[in-house]
């Protein structure tokens, strides 16, 4: 569960971010950079578009999920049939095994809240970016903590907070929902 700051879906979205962002510039999730980091999101000092930018060119030609150099192809962050564009924002490369193993699961939902944090930052960025966009087309950012079984009962993937044992709270596999 995120720190007692997180809010709503939108906060959960930052805090995540924020995480990113600790993970980057400090090699560790520091939970005072993470609450600098949110703070700074969520007042618009920095954004998650702008941090993006400064990522962008550092992405290897690799599995964006297990660094694999062979049988490379596209996949969408957010499946196509999960409402996920076809974008280049929701597209990295990934090898063959992968895909077939995540087939159209979120991302969260494939590797568990705690496996999450092993992803590029790039590729975690864009994937926030885009469940982002998902939750404000969807008039979703607002959810408070507190009203997180409205998301539950039209979640895609309740097995995911089943097996994670966080049924009924925010995570971030709340983020997922809306696909």
């Amino acid at each position: 569960m995120p720190s007692g700051y997180v809010k709503n879906i939108e906060d959960e979205i930052h805090f995540e971010f924020a995480r990113l962002i600790s993970k980057s510039a400090i090699g560790a999730i520091d939970d005072f950079h993470v609450f600098d980091r949110f703070q700074a999101l969520k007042s618009g000092e920095i954004t998650l578009a702008g941090q993006m930018a400064e990522w962008a060119e550092e992405l290897p030609q690799a599995c964006a999920f297990c660094g694999s150099q062979s049988d490379l192809q596209a996949d969408h962050l957010i499946p196509l049939n999960r409402e996920g564009s076809d974008e280049p924002d929701n597209r990295v490369t990934a090898c063959a095994p992968c895909v077939k193993d995540r087939a159209d699961r979120g991302i969260y939902e494939w590797l568990g809240p705690k496996k999450k944090d092993g992803l590029h930052r790039l590729v975690a960025g864009k994937y926030l970016l885009a469940l982002y966009k998902l939750h404000k087309e969807k008039w979703t950012l607002a959810i408070p903590v507190k009203e997180v079984d409205v998301l539950c009962k039209d979640c895609g993937n309740p097995e995911a907070c089943r097996v994670a044992e966080t049924v009924g709270e925010m995570t971030c596999l709340c983020l997922e929902s809306v696909t």
